[in-house]
């Protein structure tokens, strides 16, 4: 089977698989599949009876290796297709199966030919765009206090800007998200892999903003960029926040910039996806903060 690598200048090519998109995991959003090709995680692509195929070859172990659910706007595969189309692309692993898959054909059409895993550190965390663009309530109280002190101190002193992420604006992106890393160690591979992958897959979508049509916005304070946020469609009432960074040692910083991304990166959409915790506990107890409203479930599918 061919597969080609899944690069920026392939995004108007697979675009159109993307219609109509289904499923709510994050993973499913083509800007990310494109902008988290690293030395770690390499997706690639195939075509198979107008379906897109993404293969994703692990730079770890090849145990790793699996693909995602096909891709196409006119169904969904059946599991016996599934199994047909991953024997074919000599691949012995369906990664990121959402829930809903599951409950449309049920265990009993599945098992006899996967064993089916439950993956937690995997499963998307869902807020209403209301909830996070108003804070109301009492759940929400010590968020609102602390952008109320974030307000007195910057914003009464006309200190903070915040605009559109342009590709012009890169290199300054770059610049905090560099210092960011900086604090947190990231650029360690041993001990933060993940912090490694993520901190380039930033990169790559700050250089890549338009052409894959992610949305951005950046926050200056003093001038300086301090913050910024980077969103792509998912469905048509779910949109992802793939990227959210801003510095620690500006308290309320974080609560005001979270909110300024929910009002102005998802008015068109109903949920904010904020993907998983990947079973970080400290980023597991920050997601939970936030309240979601809906926890969608991964699965991992393995060839009999």
């Amino acid at each position: 089977m061919t597969y080609k690598p899944l690069l920026p200048e392939d995004y108007e090519t697979y675009k159109p698989f993307f219609a109509n998109q289904r499923f709510k995991l994050c993973v499913y959003s083509l800007p990310s599949l494109i902008v988290w090709s690293n030395d770690l995680y390499h997706p690639h692509a195939s075509l198979t009876d107008n379906s897109l195929i993404i293969y994703v070859q692990s730079g770890i172990a090849e145990e790793r290796n699996h693909i995602i659910l096909p891709i196409t706007p006119e169904k969904t595969h059946t599991p016996e297709e599934l199994y047909r189309i991953a024997a074919d692309h000599e691949c012995r692993q369906i990664r990121f199966v959402t829930e809903e898959y599951i409950g449309t054909f049920g265990l009993e059409q599945i098992k006899p030919l996967f064993y089916v895993y439950e993956e937690p550190e995997f499963e998307d965390y869902i807020y209403r765009t209301e909830d996070l663009a108003e804070l109301k309530g009492n759940q929400y109280s010590k968020k609102r206090n602390l952008i109320n002190q974030f307000e007195k101190s910057y914003l009464k002193e006309d200190r903070v800007v915040i605009e559109p992420i342009t590709r012009d604006k890169a290199e300054e992106c770059i610049e905090f998200l560099e210092m960011w890393c900086e604090e947190r160690g990231c650029d360690d591979m041993d001990r933060k892999e993940d912090l490694a992958c993520e901190k380039i897959a930033t990169l790559n979508a700050i250089e890549n903003i338009d052409r894959i049509e992610m949305n951005g916005i950046l926050m200056r304070v003093d001038n300086v960029v301090s913050a910024f946020g980077i969103a792509s469609h998912l469905t048509s009432s779910m949109g992802v926040l793939h990227f959210e960074k801003a510095f620690a040692s500006m308290k309320g910083l974080y609560q005001y910039f979270d909110r300024e991304c929910a009002r102005r990166l998802f008015q068109q959409y109903t949920y904010i996806n904020k993907e998983s915790d990947m079973g970080i506990p400290g980023l597991a107890k920050a997601k939970k903060s936030y309240h979601p409203a809906i926890r969608i479930k991964s699965f991992k599918l393995v060839l009999k």
